[in-house]
């Protein structure tokens, strides 16, 4: 992120606008409607105001002479649009005077930047790019706008006037949030959005006593086991996304990635207890001990996972320790990593006259791979998908070949699935512990089957990965 969504107060002071034809009028428009005073230099003589209303254009002053040697005291912001080398030399002063300025359609000269704005009055939704493509937050806004009621505005507005005074009256925030929420969910919010503001005022004046009011119908301390899936944000489901949303606080493991983590409402208490192979964890006692601790003080509470609660993810131990403790659950699936890794790296698990079967294990070390039943998997129309098999790939490889598959059958190594720095290397079985070695660490998934030939190799590999592998062709 290089530009840090703020707000402007642009009652503090006026705004200068410098520049020419229809991008200058385009700025024009936007600053009027904001409220700004705004003084415009027109580098084109064009004075028109046709178009704005009464009180926008009372708000417009029009500044003959040079605007760089112009009186800047009091100027909260300057902006070029259509004004040419002009607006360079602009950007220069007003950077020397630690005046925030836009020069339109520059970065290298600009501080600030104007995002697409969705206006609903109090609620004002900017979308930005970084400036590299206005046309995509112009789209993002009209689906923003789609979604958006159109009273939102006075919602928020409404609930401005009562801030202070029930501020007054419930002094912990916990509390006051969950009064502001029984608000905006139930009858009150609905009159304002439905235009009833007087009833919904009178509703609000009637409640006696607000603490109560927020208690009431207060659900219980509960526990969502919620699948973060392989890494990619947009792999969350809405379920998922709306428990994050509503957690009080949220336990995650090491893997979940910081992109998800994002999706978390901010004022959430976040706490890492997830382990990584090699280093100490906490222990699944101690996170259960934390889950119901923190479900019998009444507080909504999350356990993120990586994948699939239940694929490998202890989600089954954890539902049993809180159906123990008498704790209500739920359980939101996540998609696991193995088919992140089959959809990232288009390794189709299943394959008519191909792969008739899949199984699913796991073996992060070699001790694991050694407990592994290999004689179950002979069956050369199963496709086999390994979870946490990097340390034990050797172990891996053998306990497959003893089973009676072929070297020569086709293995996938696929780490960090999903996500931007995924990568893939894809070899034989007989060159399964060499594979893990061309990547960059994991986590990683194996796939070892006779699909593993459809997968679309290249993709997610570096090219020191693919001038490699060309080398080794060629030789």
């Amino acid at each position: 992120m290089r530009f840090l969504p703020v707000f402007l107060d642009i009652k503090t002071g006026p705004v200068v606008l410098i520049g020419a034809g229809e991008l200058l009028r385009a700025k024009l428009r936007v600053l009027a409607a904001a409220g700004a005073r705004i003084r415009v230099h027109a580098t084109d003589g064009n004075h028109d105001l046709s178009g704005l209303s009464a009180d926008d254009a009372g708000r417009i002053t029009f500044v003959d002479g040079d605007p760089l040697a112009a009186d800047l005291t009091g100027v909260i912001a300057i902006v070029c649009a259509g004004a040419g080398d002009l607006g360079v030399a602009m950007s220069a002063r007003a950077r020397s005077l630690g005046l925030p300025v836009n020069v339109m359609d520059d970065l290298e000269h600009s501080s600030f930047i104007f995002p697409a704005i969705v206006d609903r009055g109090d609620v004002v939704v900017a979308v930005g790019t970084g400036g590299a493509s206005p046309v995509v937050a112009r789209r993002v806004r009209e689906k923003i706008e789609a979604l958006l009621p159109a009273r939102i505005g006075d919602l928020a507005e409404f609930i401005g006037g009562f801030r202070k005074s029930i501020h007054a009256a419930i002094s912990e925030f916990p509390l006051r949030r969950r009064f502001w929420e029984r608000v905006i969910d139930g009858p009150i919010g609905a009159l304002v959005l439905a235009g009833r503001r007087a009833e919904a005022e009178a509703a609000l004046k009637a409640i006696d006593d607000p603490s109560a009011f927020a208690l009431a119908d207060k659900p219980a301390g509960q526990v969502a086991l919620v699948g973060a899936g392989p890494g990619d944000p947009d792999l969350l489901t809405i379920k998922a996304l709306r428990a994050l949303q509503d957690a009080d606080v949220v336990f995650y493991d090491e893997l979940v990635s910081p992109e998800i983590l994002d999706r978390i409402r901010r004022d959430t208490a976040r706490i890492p207890v997830g382990r990584r192979v090699g280093r100490p964890g906490i222990g699944q006692d101690a996170i259960n001990s934390l889950m119901i601790e923190a479900a019998q003080s009444g507080q909504r509470v999350v356990r993120l996972k990586g994948g699939d609660p239940f694929v490998f993810g202890r989600g089954g131990e954890e539902v049993e320790a809180l159906r123990a403790a008498g704790i209500a659950y739920s359980i939101v699936p996540g998609i696991t990593a193995g088919l992140g890794a089959a959809a990232d790296f288009e390794v189709p698990l299943t394959y008519r006259h191909e792969a008739l079967r899949i199984t699913f294990l796991t073996a992060h070390k070699a001790r694991d791979a050694e407990t592994v039943d290999w004689s179950t998997l002979t069956d050369t129309r199963m496709t086999v998908v390994v979870y946490m098999g990097m340390t034990a790939a050797p172990a891996v490889r053998e306990g497959v070949l003893a089973a009676g598959r072929s070297p020569e059958t086709p293995v996938g190594v696929f780490a960090r699935v999903t996500r931007p720095d995924a990568q893939g290397a894809i070899g034989t079985l007989a060159e399964l512990p060499e594979l893990v070695k061309r990547l960059d660490g994991g986590p990683a998934i194996l796939i070892i089957g006779d699909v593993v030939r459809h997968a679309g190799s290249f993709r997610h590999q570096s090219t020191r990965q693919i001038i490699s592998e060309l080398l080794e062709a060629a030789q």
